[in-house]
């Protein structure tokens, strides 16, 4: 079973043949369809001990690391460094499970990653959560409308480097937006209206307008807003009362700016990016996402928690991510050599930028 998976994933790559015969973008795979969704029937169920366990593990290493690469001069504060962006890389990428499961599903786990996580790193759910839903819709993906899409590969080369570069600069935008901004807002209206609709979600699609939220998300909202707000003002404060030195300041950012760059990497790669703005079947949304399976395990790393089978993810999007390789296995086992499932899964982060660059390079 492991070697067929390897071979089908190869020729998938060195072609792409797969995905050249599903030519109309507005047809479906109905048997690929109907086999994903009977193969993880009973895939779909979160385990609590799972998520808890591992998110207090990536945050609590992440911080511990953090820690280490302020206190200590010598170069193995610079393995700390890394050590910390990769765990609260991982830490973060939670926010994306909070977007697609229901929250009694994993007790107190949206609370607990907004306490522990989302407020400190000023990055709270709710810039995620009713925004990444609209990239799953299935007449928004890929269009103006969709939040998460550009179509990188159907533009110039210099996007890309500006595309990733631009992550570096997030942490002081958060910075800005809530210790400046979000007060701001509060006495100037319309700022408060370019703040909701263009500053407050974690969108790449600058075209982007999101909609005021109403009833219990925007109490929600309103909440995790306010502590971060006063979170980043306070540490403002005490960075201009000289309570915490710059050198602290500039670690503690660069290492963010890390972490931020390996997701704005594998978001790079999160999609072949070839859709010119119309309207897709949800075959073709999945041809166009990326798996990067096993035997390749560096995806641990810059695509974690369940981010590596981000296609399979569009197919089966409340699927948790702890049981997305068991529904990978299951699918390559049972669909024929000639299903388009084949065609979305990739051999690794290098095959998959170059094809980009290809792409872009060749619009010049």
């Amino acid at each position: 079973m492991t070697s067929m998976t390897f071979g089908r994933r190869e020729v998938a790559d060195d072609a792409s043949a797969v995905k050249r015969t599903v030519a109309d973008r507005a047809v479906d795979d109905k048997a690929m369809l109907r086999a994903a969704a009977d193969l993880t029937r009973e895939l779909h169920k979160p385990n609590p001990m799972i998520y808890w366990s591992d998110f207090l593990a990536s945050v609590t290493i992440g911080y511990v690391a953090l820690g280490t690469a302020l206190l200590w001069t010598s170069p193995w504060a610079v393995l700390a460094g890394v050590v910390a962006a990769l765990a609260l890389y991982r830490a973060g990428s939670f926010i994306h499970e909070i977007t697609h499961m229901k929250a009694s599903a994993v007790p107190g786990f949206r609370l607990g990653w907004n306490v522990l996580f989302g407020v400190p790193m000023m990055m709270p759910s709710f810039m995620y959560e009713g925004v990444h839903n609209l990239h799953h819709a299935r007449t928004r993906y890929g269009t103006v409308e969709d939040p998460e899409y550009l179509p990188l590969a159907l533009m110039k080369p210099w996007t890309l480097p500006l595309f990733v570069l631009t992550a570096l600069l997030a942490p002081i935008a958060l910075v800005l937006r809530n210790a400046v901004l979000v007060p701001l807002s509060l006495v100037m209206p319309p700022l408060r209206k370019w703040l909701v609709e263009q500053a407050s979600s974690l969108a790449i699609n600058p075209a982007f307008r999101r909609r005021a939220p109403e009833g219990e998300a925007r109490t929600r909202w309103l909440w995790l807003e306010s502590a971060t707000s006063i979170w980043a003002v306070a540490l403002v404060a005490m960075v201009a009362g000289g309570v915490i030195p710059l050198r602290a300041v500039a670690i503690v950012l660069g290492i963010y700016a890390l972490s931020t760059l390996l997701n704005q990497v594998r978001t790079l790669v999160a999609h072949l990016w070839e859709n010119d703005g119309e309207a897709m079947s949800v075959t073709a949304q999945y041809l166009d996402s990326v798996n990067v399976p096993p035997p390749s395990y560096l995806p641990f790393l810059w695509a974690p928690v369940g981010l590596r089978y981000h296609a399979l993810h569009h197919l089966v999007p409340s699927v948790p991510y702890h049981s997305l390789g068991e529904a990978h296995r299951r699918l390559v086992a049972m669909v024929g050599d000639a299903s388009p499932y084949h065609g979305a899964n990739h051999t690794g982060l290098g095959v998959l930028v170059l094809r980009l660059m290809r792409s872009t390079m060749s619009r010049r």
